[in-house]
């Protein structure tokens, strides 16, 4: 290794650590430099650190556009011509998906190589005095490294399954090309590894970091990574699935464990209350704003905690973030071509019927009040108390007259999660001006030129997007991005709890925190009453209502595809049509009608992203992804 040659391209403007060090991150010249050189100089060490941090995925445009975890779930929808831009996961939920498709964030290829850049940084790095590169530094670098590469472990599980698996391996320059066609590991096995190691940095890290250090891995990082991935193994897909029990490594050694194990719920319960408890006393807490009543503003609250950045000192909830995300582009796809946006980015019909009603009932029940068809006689307003969230009308207003009743009498995440026909929207440039208009998305209004640049199936997306954001003027406020949060974290436990401890206090404990925060009525296994809903306690009901508030609270925050995939129910929820309004309508008759806009497609193999074609040929030893033809 030590007289390794390696180029260095030191481009790290929009790297993950650009802002929070960004007094080390200037770019510098194309340079011919040996591993010594590199770890012999702090800047270049800390360099070479921020590149070890770069695959990290963009959470805001990058899930949307190019990873699929948004689009290729039922919660968001492009406008499908977009696929003429390179929107490459648009075809894959149409079912156009084969070992030969082309996929953008290339995981298989690039997070293998931030693993082998963490593992050179390891083996190399070392205090220089004399440039204040301490002991303690290097030992903190060394575990961010251990938790990078645990991290992108868990992409790559996430993603593929079983994966060919050396987290210690650096290459060394004559290798022999045997060296490198590797089989796959068992998914449980990478599994421990990764829980493991996120242990072990956990106990090096420190729990949070503010200002220019915002951003860096901390222990809190690693519980979280931690805890998600396990309530995925304890899930039906990875958990005793009979459909993979002859899937074989080339040895003929079971990939995955078909034997199922109630012991994986337990574990992944302890370890997001683990999350929870150290969170808490990191500082850790739901992001919620008051109204002038002194009562949770649910408007303010859940708008504002994807808006307003963490630093470690505005946003306690968020547990890892990725500062400097491409917001940009997010919000002027979800814009409306009216005021000057790219006006295709939409939600589901399904995700507008996933959210209850303002009294906290889902639509399907009678009791909720929901009406589908007609128009408000008058303007709507949240009578659960008061909100400032939407200045440009009297507090608490919603909805304007004459407005679909599909979308009136609903809960506060609804408002903040969908722009639909009539809503009351307000651009950067009349923000704060007491102005604004309503929304047109019929064929020929104001935001429908029934182009690509429309809402294909009537609904943009508003959550997540900057209120402040004006497209004619190019603003677009900067914000991080948001990988894991408290609130995940509480319906995670809620979960795993349910399925390992049914009827313990705390599953509803939790769910309700964020029903509370979210302004909409808690659960009781008790009587019904105006504060609380009656749910029976048992297994299944409870079950029932975690998956429907999961579908709410966590809604376009790229989180719905895996639930949908552990809990196998993919190939019934992505199959078959997805309803929206008709969006060639020019009239009401023809416009509020439930329209098929797009027929999906979602097989069995789908499950994993297949192998690429050309990965298979190089290397004997591969087996393709479950159910996958070469």
């Amino acid at each position: 290794m030590k007289n390794l040659y390696i180029r260095l391209i030191f481009l790290f403007a929009g790297l993950f650590l650009s802002s929070s060090c960004s007094e080390y991150l200037d770019k510098e010249d194309d340079v011919e430099l040996t591993v010594n050189a590199v770890f012999e100089n702090k800047t270049k060490t800390e360099n070479w650190l921020a590149s070890c941090y770069s695959r990290i995925p963009d959470p805001t445009w990058g899930y949307a556009r190019s990873i699929g975890t948004e689009i290729l779930a039922d919660d968001m929808t492009p406008s499908e011509r977009w696929r003429q831009y390179d929107w490459q996961v648009i075809p894959f939920a149409l079912g156009d998906w084969a070992v030969s498709s082309q996929w953008g964030p290339g995981y298989w290829n690039q997070l293998p190589q931030r693993i082998r850049e963490c593992n050179i940084l390891i083996k190399n790095v070392k205090p220089i005095p004399s440039q204040n590169l301490t002991e303690i530094d290097v030992k903190e670098m060394i575990a961010e490294c251990r938790f990078l590469k645990a991290y992108y472990y868990s992409l790559l599980i996430n993603t593929y399954g079983p994966v060919p698996f050396n987290p210690d391996e650096i290459t060394p320059v004559d290798f022999d090309l045997s060296d490198l066609q590797v089989g796959q590991t068992p998914y449980d096995e990478i599994v421990s590894w990764i829980d493991n190691e996120l242990k072990e940095a956990e106990k090096v890290l420190p729990p949070s970091y503010e200002g220019k250090k915002y951003g860096r891995a901390t222990s809190i990082m690693c519980k979280a990574v931690r805890a998600r991935m396990l309530l995925f193994a304890a899930s039906p897909l990875v958990n005793g699935n009979p459909d993979y029990a002859n899937h074989l490594s080339k040895d003929g050694k079971p990939l995955f464990n078909s034997s199922y194990d109630a012991n994986k719920w337990k574990i992944a319960a302890a370890a997001s209350k683990d999350l929870i408890i150290s969170a808490a006393a990191a500082g850790h807490k739901l992001h919620v704003e008051f109204n002038t009543a002194g009562k949770i503003d649910p408007f303010l609250s859940c708008q504002r905690l994807h808006l307003v950045e963490g630093t470690g000192l505005e946003n306690k909830e968020v547990l890892f973030p990725r500062v400097n995300v491409e917001s940009k582009e997010y919000d002027r796809h979800s814009a409306p071509t009216g005021s000057k946006g790219s006006g295709g980015y939409g939600v589901t019909q399904s995700l507008v019927d996933a959210f209850f009603t303002a009294n906290g009932l889902p639509i399907t029940d009678p009791a909720s009040g929901y009406i589908e068809n007609g128009f408000s006689g008058e303007d709507g307003y949240w009578t659960y108390g008061t909100t400032k969230w939407n200045e440009s009308k009297k507090a608490g207003f919603v909805t304007v007259a004459g407005t679909y009743n599909m979308y009136c009498n609903r809960e506060p995440r609804f408002y903040l999660a969908v722009n639909f026909d009539r809503a009351w929207y307000t651009d950067g440039a009349n923000a704060g001006k007491d102005q604004g208009r309503k929304l047109e998305f019929f064929n020929g209004g104001r935001d429908n030129n029934h182009t690509h640049d429309a809402p294909q199936n009537g609904y943009l997306v508003r959550k997540r997007t900057d209120p402040s954001r004006d497209p004619l003027r190019e603003y677009f406020a900067p914000r991080h991005g948001i990988l894991y949060r408290l609130g995940e974290a509480y319906l995670n436990y809620a979960e795993a709890l349910n399925e390992s401890d049914p009827g313990n206090a705390e599953i509803l404990l939790y769910v309700n925190k964020i029903r509370e925060r979210a302004g909409v009525r808690t659960y009781t296994t008790g009587a019904t009453d105006a504060q609380n809903i009656h749910v029976d306690g048992d297994q299944a009901s409870i079950r029932k209502i975690i998956r429907m508030e999961r579908r709410v609270e966590l809604c376009t925050e790229g989180i719905r595809y895996d639930d949908l995939r552990r809990w196998k129910l993919a190939e019934t929820v992505l199959n078959g049509p997805a309803y929206g309004m008709n969006f060639n309508g020019k009239t009401e008759a023809e416009f509020y009608k439930r329209t098929v806009y797009q027929t999906r497609v979602y097989r069995k193999a789908f499950y994993w992203f297949p192998i690429y074609l050309d990965e298979i040929e190089k290397n004997p030893n591969l087996v393709q992804s479950p159910f996958w033809a070469n």
